[in-house]
């Protein structure tokens, strides 16, 4: 595998990693946040991170 093709899913590992980290942070504070107005916000969180587009 040449450098730059390592190189490459090296990054998109990274980035595929760092969005599951923060999928994870947002669905544990929508499910365990006593405040309740964060809740709804985390909610809304996960909706936009979560997102699929129409076909």
């Amino acid at each position: 595998m040449s450098p730059v093709l390592h190189n490459a899913a090296l990054i998109t590992a990274a980035g595929t990693a760092w969005y599951a980290v923060a999928i994870t942070a947002a669905a544990v504070t929508a499910v365990a946040a006593r405040s309740a107005g964060r809740r709804p916000d985390a909610r809304e969180v996960l909706k936009v991170l979560l997102r699929r587009h129409a076909r």
